[in-house]
């Protein structure tokens, strides 16, 4: 057995700069336009006070932009319907009790329930987070159970405007989705042909990651590429270019690849962590005499992670980019408070640039998601700047404070379990991939994606199990040989012949 350190990553891999998504353009326009058509409708009534609601549909426009659109049109169905669903709660709450300490508790097991869900269907990105919210604010937003069809109407509506928006590009480029994915699969490819020393296992299950989501055909493609002794990485990286630009077609095969789904109980622990942890912090940014104690709910949803680790780095994140977020709204104050047109300009160029930055790390995203979350209020009616400054500010550290703690004592002690079940599955399918014949091409080519498959989830296990901590050591011996024995026998499958001298026991 083998012990890992407790706790925390380095302010390095907590701040560090990567490449922005390939998709941050798209879900960036489709947020704006359908943010923005809904806005222009209530400034022409001058009703911007009904702004949260349409919000609250434009804001799935952010949903299923890395998926095919037959996925994609499914998946932001669910979404819509789930935001209008826990909308409708929170609404209907805030219309049978006017407890603060009552709607905090609903929106933390709302928050929970919609942490679940989207962990379990992989929904995201963003995940969770938007749902979280958008239902959050809408507990403190004053109702009457007569206006609450009207509020639910406004945001079906504008989530179907949302679904459309991000329907339509499949007009003009219906397999968009797939050119990306088999761009990135590619690029990874590269990336992972390239590195050495302690970069190459890294880059190696990026690699394999980005494979199993990219179409049957550029799996193969990059299979036989493998084969060589030298594959051709600058090949890969040039007909990436081309996919994305569209100047090559698809190869043959686009049928998806596995794509499991985490059971249950591997949800629970964060769960039970954002129900804890939100309910907990809105309380105390209650006690503190913060009055928007919403905003301390949704901190400590956003700071649980898989694990304890990486709640911490995001903790940090969230932390830091909320101080320089409402640094630039104060600074935005003069210019947003000139008039209605420029606080939608500004919520819209806000949102924008939120996509652009939040990929590249998170605590730039929040830069711009949090004085666009102000402005929200705004909208409503004004109130005083420094107020509002101070309120964010106080809930961000004590959602932060609260969520960390949560983490801290409610810990996933099975972990280490999941990790000696994933272990078990990457055995069987290594045994089930070494037993079919060489001559069965296609038996050969599910056994390796689902060798891939099983890999890959011994490795996310195996990084969640290291990031907690106040548990029994991990089995690193048997995961080292495991992914040892396992991508050996994916390269010997790659090449149509067995491993030499098999696989080492586990």
């Amino acid at each position: 057995m083998v012990r890992r350190p407790a706790l925390p990553g380095t302010l390095h891999a907590a701040f560090r700069i990567g490449r922005p998504a390939d998709t941050w353009y798209v879900s960036a326009l489709s947020a704006v336009v359908a943010m923005g058509v809904p806005d222009a409708a209530l400034l022409a009534a001058g009703r911007l006070d009904l702004a949260l609601y349409t919000s609250a549909g434009a804001l799935c426009a952010l949903y299923g932009h890395d998926r095919g659109y037959a996925a994609r049109a499914r998946t932001l169905a669910l979404v819509v319907l789930g935001m209008t669903a826990g909308v409708g709660a929170a609404l209907g709450a805030a219309s049978l009790t006017r407890s603060p300490a009552v709607l905090v508790l609903v929106a933390a097991v709302l928050a929970a329930a919609q942490k679940t869900v989207c962990d379990a269907s992989r929904t995201g990105p963003p995940g969770s987070i938007i749902l979280t919210f958008v239902t959050s604010s809408a507990c403190f937003v004053p109702q009457r159970a007569a206006d609450l069809p009207f509020h639910l109407s406004l945001t079906l509506a504008c989530g179907l405007w949302a679904w459309l928006v991000c329907m339509a590009p499949g007009l003009v480029r219906p397999h968009g989705p797939e050119r990306r994915a088999a761009a990135r699969a590619l690029e990874a490819a590269a990336r992972a042909v390239r590195a050495d020393g302690p970069d190459a296992p890294r880059a190696r299950h990026a690699a394999w990651q980005a494979l199993l989501r990219a179409p049957a055909g550029i799996r193969a493609h990059v299979h036989r590429g493998l084969a060589h002794a030298e594959p051709d990485a600058g090949h890969w990286e040039a007909w990436a270019r081309d996919l994305r630009a569209g100047r090559r077609a698809l190869p043959g095969g686009t049928g998806a690849a596995l794509s499991g789904r985490p059971p249950l109980p591997r949800l629970l622990p964060a769960g039970a962590r954002v129900l804890v942890g939100s309910a907990l912090a809105g309380w105390a940014a209650l006690a503190c005499g913060v009055g928007h104690p919403y905003w301390a709910v949704v901190t400590a949803a956003s700071v649980v992670q898989a694990s304890t680790a990486l709640s911490w780095h995001r903790a940090l994140q969230r932390v830091s980019g909320n101080l320089l977020g409402v640094l630039l709204f104060a600074a935005l104050v003069p210019v947003i408070r000139t008039g209605a047109v420029a606080m939608v300009l500004a919520a819209l160029a806000l949102q924008a640039g939120a996509e652009a930055l939040i990929s590249r790390n998170y605590w730039l995203g929040t830069v711009c998601v949090t004085p666009m979350a102000l402005l929200l209020t705004e909208f409503g009616g004004s109130r005083p700047a420094g107020e509002l400054v101070g309120d964010r500010w106080t809930d961000t550290l004590v959602g932060a404070a609260t969520g960390l703690l949560v983490c801290a004592l409610v810990t996933d002690r099975r972990a280490a379990d999941r990790v000696e079940a994933a272990v078990v599955r990457v055995d069987g399918a290594l045994a089930a991939a070494l037993a079919v014949p060489a001559g069965a091409h296609p038996a050969r080519e599910t056994a390796r994606d689902r060798l891939a498959a099983a890999l890959v989830d011994l490795r996310e296990a195996a990084d969640t199990a290291a990031g907690e901590w106040r548990q029994r050591g991990l089995p690193g011996e048997r995961v080292a040989r495991a992914e040892r024995d396992g991508h050996r026998a994916l390269a010997s499958l790659v090449r149509e012949h067995a491993p030499a001298g098999g696989p080492a026991p586990a």
